[in-house]
């Protein structure tokens, strides 16, 4: 099924080409002699995938009409009429955007003899190559499709036949796309804007002349379409509050009898097999034995398989799922790799707990997973762009659910976390299809800033390095992972997570390295603390692994914290950075804005989460999550408890407000950005503002108090 919203990806949506050809140009009166149409899927024609009909109007065909298309009276005579095509015909364009050229003339025709015969017809999304064209091809006049199809190169088999006419049309948007990528439109809802705002006095001439406008107003559009009736639980509680936190193990040279009693003595579906004698605990030190592994050896070999060595039967590796997941990126990874049980893992990969569907039997799965199962199985950025493009939908939902917003900033970082590492997976894929081997020793992706600390809205963009194990700058490993972060950097450009503007990327040299070259760069930042350091701890502090070896990343962040909160000199610099406080209130104590707009992350979340890192650096309170630093600061039972406490629900608060402007920019075709508008707030909304705004001004004070 395709699932299309206004953030989706032009390069990623799902849609039909489509074409009429009618009895007629007066598009009240046309009836259809002919259906042409064809799917595009995520960027590519689905040439097997076509209607080409010939339909029986029930009235003569007009000669200058069969002059033009070529369909006679003797062939709408054997055809079917348009009530017995009309269903397949609704099937095949459900839920797809349908582009076309000059299509509003076919919608209108459309809505014409759907009225006529009595028919049901919702119009679809849509969108006009003709009205594009002038968009991404400014120096292209009247753009007719013989004029497109001869500056592409394309051509049309056979001129006025509805399926031609079709194939034109997708192989013009095709090659639209990246043109209007370079004019920075990217997004169906911001084709759908460019549309409207550029083509005013021809929308408004076909609208005159009784035709449907040829795409709808974005603003319009029911952003949350599709994502309806699901339980929020998957989205609220994560995989530690579900799992079970002591998993049964036997040793391997147990046997099978041994591990069946214990599954139903204790009426679990599942044992751990121990591979090793003591010590800790991590995840690739285990194998597992489940019910339905003690059912196949049985049929196998009957009742003899209960003698057999649990080591000879176990199944290893694990399959894992993090313990600070959210539940419905378990189930989701239950589904798509077609299990029933996880094992749980810290960031370090020990192992913390299990997770069987049993646990997972009180949820509505389906509708919880859509958010992310395409994401773990994207074979493209194609196919990443396409679930992103879900996200701004689902964040809509979440927040009217009123949701709390760290858990919604959380679910849009658990996001882009998997977009970077189902990109990294991809990357390597590719380079060792394109013979550049394996990766020649163990590493590990991280996040970095917003998107390490759970705090990602929706305005994303690329804060990623690399952590490898051993190798030395410019050397063999480092030039390996250096292509690594390049594919990685492009895959997730073309998805819709763009370049970081300051460069904060693995295929950047300051943003990989090995084991010890990071820990170099730690001690530099915490023994040289000028700005561009400053600058670069506020990134790295925050950062968390997404794929491959995460112990690496884990050991980094603690060495980290550790550092920064042993140097006076670095806790001063971080404190006199982090004192600096902008004051958004006028003299008369009203919150002073441009054109009634206010940059909430300048004067709100920037300074906000930098003094709170600050403070947790210097307090070695290696957490991640802003509300979790606070927390720990908290437990210090030091300088103001009752402030640090409202600042957790400021921040919440300054959140939500920032991913509604957001959300509500992307439905309708703008660029997310940082400023909200004042004028959106009612009374009891502006005036939490204040407080949240007035809490943040007394941070240097607090920051004073705490860090010395």
């Amino acid at each position: 099924m395709a699932h299309n919203t206004g953030a989706t990806q032009l390069m990623a949506i799902d849609a039909v080409a489509f074409d009429v050809e009618t009895t007629s140009l007066n598009a009240a009166e046309a009836r259809i002699v002919q259906i042409g149409a064809l799917r595009i899927n995520r960027g590519r024609i689905d040439s097997h995938a076509h209607v080409d009909k010939i339909i029986d109007p029930h009235i003569p065909v007009p000669a200058e009409s069969t002059a033009i298309h070529g369909i006679t009276n003797a062939q709408t005579r054997l055809a079917p009429d348009l009530k017995k095509a009309w269903p397949g015909m609704i099937e095949f364009i459900r839920d797809r955007i349908m582009i076309g050229h000059t299509i509003a003339y076919d919608l209108t025709v459309l809505a014409h003899e759907a009225a006529r015969h009595g028919l049901a017809w919702e119009k679809p999304r849509s969108l006009c190559v003709r009205l594009l064209a002038p968009i991404a091809l400014p120096d292209l006049h009247d753009p007719t499709l013989d004029k497109l199809a001869a500056w592409f190169d394309i051509r049309i088999d056979q001129r006025h036949s509805a399926l031609s006419d079709s194939i034109a049309a997708a192989e013009i948007f095709l090659k639209l796309v990246p043109l209007l990528k370079e004019k920075g439109i990217t997004t169906l809802a911001e084709a759908e804007r460019a549309i409207l705002m550029r083509n005013t006095a021809g929308i408004r001439q076909g609208e005159d002349a009784g035709w449907q406008r040829p795409v709808i107003d974005p603003a319009e559009a029911a952003l949350a379409g599709g994502i309806r009736n699901y339980d929020t639980y998957a989205y609220r509680h994560c995989v530690g509050d579900v799992m079970t936190r002591t998993p049964f193990t036997v040793r391997p040279e147990a046997s099978l009898q041994d591990a069946i009693e214990i599954m139903t003595g204790k009426g679990i579906s599942s044992v751990l097999v121990s591979r090793r004698e003591s010590g800790g605990h991590p995840v690739d030190d285990y194998a597992i034995i489940t019910e339905r592994d003690v059912m196949r050896q049985i049929a196998r070999a009957g009742a003899s398989a209960l003698g057999k060595k649990a080591g000879s039967v176990a199944i290893a590796p694990l399959l894992t799922v993090r313990e600070g997941a959210f539940v419905y990126r378990a189930m989701s990874r239950m589904r798509r790799l077609k299990v029933r049980h996880l094992a749980v893992t810290d960031d370090a990969m020990n192992l913390t707990g299990m997770l069987s569907a049993r646990d997972l039997l009180k949820l509505r799965a389906d509708a919880a997973i859509a958010l992310d199962d395409a994401i773990d199985d994207g074979a493209s950025a194609a196919d990443l762009a396409s679930a992103w493009g879900t996200l701004p939908a689902v964040v809509h939902s979440l927040i009217a659910e009123k949701l709390d917003a760290h858990t919604v900033t959380r679910i849009v970082s658990e996001e882009i976390r998997a977009m970077t590492g189902r990109a990294a997976i991809l990357a390597e894929q590719g380079m060792q299809a394109d013979g550049f081997g394996a990766p020649p020793c163990p590493y590990a992706v991280i996040v970095l800033g917003s998107g390490g600390r759970g705090e990602s809205l929706l305005k994303p963009d690329q804060d990623n390095a690399i952590i490898f194990e051993t190798g030395d700058p410019g050397g063999a490993q480092d030039q390996w992972f250096a292509e690594l972060g390049s594919r990685m950097a492009e895959t997730l450009n073309e998805a819709g997570i763009p370049f970081c503007d300051g460069g904060i990327m693995a295929k950047n040299d300051a943003w990989r390295g090995s084991v010890a070259t990071w820990q170099a760069r730690l001690a530099e930042w915490v023994g040289h603390a000028n700005p561009e350091n400053l600058l670069n701890v506020d990134i790295f502090f925050d950062q968390t692994p997404v794929h491959g070896a995460r112990q690496l990343s884990a050991g980094l962040f603690e060495t980290a914290y550790q550092m920064g909160s042993q140097s006076i000199p670095f806790a001063r610099a971080l404190g006199a950075n982090a004192s600096q406080v902008s004051n958004p209130f006028t003299l008369f104590g009203n919150i002073r804005a441009e054109n009634n707009r206010l940059d909430l992350k300048l004067h709100g979340l920037f300074p906000l989460v930098s003094g709170v890192r600050a403070l947790a650096i210097r307090h070695n309170i290696a957490r991640h999550a802003t509300r979790h630093r606070l927390e720990g600061l908290i437990a210090l039972d030091r300088g103001d408890t009752g402030l640090m406490a409202r600042l957790i629900d400021d921040h919440a608060f300054l959140l939500e407000c920032l991913l509604k402007s957001q959300e509500r920019e992307v439905a309708t075709g703008h660029k997310p950005g940082n400023f909200v508008n004042l004028g959106a707030f009612d009374r009891p909304a502006l005036t939490r503002l204040k407080s949240a705004l007035s809490d943040i001004q007394y941070l240097p004070q607090l920051i004073q108090d705490l860090m010395f």
